[in-house]
């Protein structure tokens, strides 16, 4: 079991001011994996101080210092990487087969930033003005359990590009990474209140970190529930707020669409860390003609998943990440049941060879309508719903006929057929044919999904002020 009792305020590990601590449980063996440290509301105001004194020169360092920071960081990523993966496996139950793509893009991103921080020294002369970016200030990243790395970094990367400062929480779930990431920082030499982190739950230090005064940005990923709390907080002093929220992303596959290869993308989509993806393919909108054949395929896929021990290199599908997660799941697998659609793989029991750990079949519903619970509400598990269409129109009036519009994808014989239909798609993403996510591609969404983006040229731009200078 790793323990903690420090947190990184201003370049030192320091005692909490808050009493007690968390326990993190294995969801796989219902085992405590890790046990950290509480904080208190005085501990991130200690750790917005230290931000805020280190901006007055980190802002001021140059572009090609803050980019060898991150290279620097980038090497430490790889150097860590057994370590990250262990973390990932014991607290979020992710399958070590799947691990790297959570914390490969450690290294991935901060390379990617690395080349943009010289954008900020970029001059753009527009008439008699001249145009310039500047690092926005203190920034609060308030981070989520699904993705912990990977998100966390999609953070932390652009403000280090940027010359911002921060203050970094982790979900109660997954903590272990942000100790690491801080031993990272302090290898690297990373100047002292730059980066700092506090741990605790999102009522007090989530509540604290968004309505503090000396914090300037609140970058938020998680439910679309607790981003109004986070909204709100921040709202009195006009902060900028960047959200990455939830998502009920539609899947169009049309009737000359290599049928196989297309359900196998989805299966895996959906199913990938077992369905707990802010923008997983969760609604299957495929053409009548096909649909029935498509519903085989999905169901013979879907049992070919191997479900069970994360530490097993054939396992593809592990456990939720908590008892409460599974049993929202299986309460939307009744939901389903109840509303009619017809249940073709998975269910409510426990997983064959599963005695303990928080698993949940992946499951496969057909013949669902668009106005069913579990095509409209994000499950957040490995649930996917199947619907019918019969023209192209049909099936773009249902891809957009819910409040989310975080990712979608299309799969058909012509690819430019694909890009038209993701033209009238309203998402933040399209994948063409089943092709993969790009890091240097901006992500985020439209209506409930949030606002602002991550990652890419857009990711660096949240961290900035634009200023005209007029001459």
């Amino acid at each position: 079991m790793r323990v903690y009792d420090i947190f990184y305020i201003n370049g030192q590990w320091v005692d909490p001011i808050g009493q007690g601590s968390i326990d993190v449980t294995n969801p796989a063996t219902e085992e405590v994996s890790t046990r950290v440290p509480r904080s208190s509301a005085e501990d991130v105001d200690s750790a917005v101080a230290a931000a805020k004194e280190a901006f007055k020169t980190w802002s001021q360092t140059s572009a090609a210092e803050r980019e060898g920071y991150l290279r620097k960081l980038a090497t430490e990523a790889k150097r860590r990487n057994a370590d990250l993966t262990q973390t990932i496996i014991d607290e979020l139950g992710l399958p070590i087969q799947n691990a790297a793509y959570q914390v490969d893009p450690l290294e991935i991103i901060c390379e990617s930033f690395a080349d943009k921080a010289k954008h900020m020294e970029n001059e753009e002369e527009i008439g008699n003005s001249i145009i310039i970016r500047e690092p926005i200030g203190v920034c609060a990243m308030i981070n989520p359990w699904n993705y912990p790395i990977w998100q966390m970094i999609g953070k932390v990367a652009p403000a280090i590009a940027s010359g911002c400062t921060m203050v970094v929480k982790a979900a109660s779930r997954t903590p272990s990474h942000l100790f690491i990431f801080a031993e990272m920082c302090e290898a690297v030499g990373l100047p002292a209140g730059v980066f700092n982190f506090v741990h605790g739950s999102g009522k007090v230090i989530g509540t604290r970190l968004s309505n503090h005064p000396d914090v300037d940005m609140v970058t938020f990923t998680g439910s679309t529930e607790a981003s109004e709390e986070v909204t709100n907080a921040a709202a009195s002093a006009v902060k900028r707020v960047c959200l990455e929220l939830g998502g009920k992303s539609p899947y169009i596959i049309t009737e000359k669409a290599d049928l196989d290869a297309a359900i196998e993308f989805g299966i895996n989509d959906i199913m990938v860390n077992t369905g707990q993806t802010c923008n997983a393919l969760s609604r299957m909108v495929i053409h009548e003609s096909v649909y029935e054949a498509a519903v085989e395929l999905a169901k013979a896929k879907t049992e070919a998943l191997l479900v069970g021990d994360p530490t097993n290199p054939e396992v593809f599908v592990g456990p939720m990440s908590s008892k409460s997660q599974k049993q929202t799941v299986i309460n939307y697998i009744n939901k389903g049941i109840a509303e009619g659609a017809r249940l073709v793989a998975g269910g409510t029991d426990m997983p064959d060879g599963c005695t303990k750990g928080y698993f949940v079949m992946p499951t496969v519903f057909a013949d669902v309508t668009n106005d069913m619970s579990i095509a409209q509400e994000e499950i957040f598990g490995p649930v996917l719903s199947m619907i019918k269409y019969s023209t192209i129109d049909q099936a773009i009036e249902i891809a957009n006929d819910t409040p989310y519009g975080l990712s979608s994808a299309g799969w058909a014989g012509d690819r430019d057929k694909v890009k038209t239909i993701a033209t009238k798609i309203k998402a933040g993403q399209c994948a063409i044919n089943g092709d993969e996510a790009n890091h240097e591609a901006s992500f985020g969404g439209y209506r409930e999904s949030g606002k602002g983006r991550e990652f890419g040229d857009a990711g660096l731009h949240e961290y900035c002020e634009i200023k005209a200078m007029q001459f």
